[in-house]
């Protein structure tokens, strides 16, 4: 096989995963606008709930793939990197400087990190009110009783586990419709 043969099948091979971490990004990006995460779920509509939002939903699909078998590990590393670079962009379209895009994206990645921990933690202890709280303190900016959220989120969660790497890559994340979790808190006895 010659060098140009090969590297051709690299290059094929690099921009196909490219593309499909692309669309994994994507993916998760319209789950986090869904419109019922703001209008039934308490989502703030803001810019800071967009962040939010968009963090959770990368953190569920990362959690999914830090638990699947290689190559899931290199997608979830690639899908990192999308996310933040999508968050570098709008920081700098929001008009952010150079020298002020650095250490917001700092904050940022702590901030991403630490609601990972938190999510994590919750999610794998299977504690309801500790998912609650967490979410009420990051997502809700603490407004509301979270339960519709908590309730969504394990859910998500939940379809996530049953979905390998080819189904996160070509159909995508098999996130529920936020409008069905509205009246978890009256479901789980939560007081509003």
């Amino acid at each position: 096989m010659g060098a140009a043969s090969m590297i051709g099948r690299l290059f094929r091979r690099a921009n196909a995963r490219r593309q499909a971490v692309e669309g994994l990004h994507v993916a998760l990006s319209m789950a986090a606008r869904e419109s019922g995460l703001y209008l039934r779920l308490g989502v703030p509509d803001t810019v800071e709930g967009r962040f939010e939002a968009l963090c959770l939903h990368a953190i569920l699909v990362l959690r999914r793939l830090n638990r699947l078998p290689a190559p899931a590990a290199e997608v979830a590393q690639d899908l990192v990197n999308s996310v933040f670079t999508q968050l570098d962009a709008s920081l700098r379209e929001l008009g952010v400087g150079d020298m002020g895009v650095g250490k917001r994206m700092k904050k940022l990645g702590a901030a991403f990190y630490g609601r990972a921990t938190g999510y994590d933690a919750a999610l794998d202890a299977g504690d309801w009110e500790a998912l609650r709280a967490v979410l009420v303190r990051n997502v809700l900016g603490g407004e509301g009783d979270g339960a519709g959220l908590a309730a969504y989120v394990q859910a998500s969660d939940d379809a996530l586990a049953g979905a390998d790497l080819d189904a996160l890559l070509g159909a995508g994340p098999p996130f529920p419709e936020p409008d069905r979790f509205a009246s978890a808190g009256e479901a789980r006895g939560v007081n509003a």
